[in-house]
């Protein structure tokens, strides 16, 4: 019984932790994703500015404009496709955020296929 009154303090700790959520900070700015593709580390370089997101990857540049459905979800839509998969939207939700960084999930819309990924800004 002693044992099972000396974990409540750490439980009510526990239970009032809740994730930052400062996703105002990251609606501008330059930023770096780094994923990995069949083991090798792929860096995606992008700049948002309000309704739109510049990005550049593997030296090819593309841009597509941002709806922003809250403070912590956008939709992205490449401005100019070149094909009928790039012509689909993407749904970004910011979940949690740290000082510079924040954890993210993104998928087709219309799609239950979610992957997650960390997003850096760069400080210039």
């Amino acid at each position: 019984m002693k044992r099972l009154i000396a974990f409540i303090p750490l439980f009510a700790l526990l239970s009032c932790y809740q994730t930052e959520h400062n996703c105002k900070e990251f609606k501008t700015g330059k930023f770096k994703f780094e994923h990995k593709v069949d083991g090798v580390t792929k860096t995606t370089l992008f700049e948002r500015k309000d309704h739109i997101e510049i990005e550049t990857f593997e030296g090819k540049t593309d841009t597509a404009s941002i709806r922003w459905v809250s403070d912590c979800e956008y939709i992205l839509k490449k401005l100019n496709p070149k094909n009928k998969a790039e012509e689909k939207s993407i749904g970004m939700k910011i979940l949690t955020t740290q000082k510079d960084s924040y954890t993210f999930e993104f998928g087709l819309i219309g799609s239950d296929q979610k992957q997650h990924g960390k997003v850096t800004r760069i400080v210039e």
